[in-house]
């Protein structure tokens, strides 16, 4: 499922005074830490200051898996998820370090091993 036009909505009402950029910017401490550590840059500017690098952060939810979920970087780490049994959910939210912004972009399912 894609949220881009959630998104847009939500830029548009912080744009526009609807939505408190506090609101929009509330990236918990434990996804901004993952933001710098375990992230993908996207080479896009932050939507909301235009400052802050765009990095996108990857969490992959399923059975065996801690319940805050696992953070995805490398191919190996797909290729492991690939190989446990189960079907898993992945979540990959856009977050910029700098002003705490961040958003559930897409998410989707990974089959896992039969």
């Amino acid at each position: 499922m894609d949220y881009r036009l959630l998104r847009e909505a939500t830029l548009t009402g912080v744009r526009q005074g609807r939505i408190s950029r506090a609101d929009a910017c509330d990236a918990h401490p434990e996804l901004l830490r993952a933001a710098r550590s375990y992230s993908e840059a996207t080479g896009e500017p932050c939507p909301l200051c235009g400052d802050g690098p765009l990095v996108l952060v990857r969490y992959v939810f399923g059975p065996r898996l801690p319940p805050n979920g696992r953070c995805v970087v490398t191919d190996g780490d797909w290729d492991r998820i690939r190989r446990r049994k189960g079907d898993f959910t992945c979540y990959v939210v856009e977050v910029c370090s700098d002003c705490s912004w961040n958003h559930l972009r897409v998410r989707f399912g990974v089959p896992g091993a039969r």
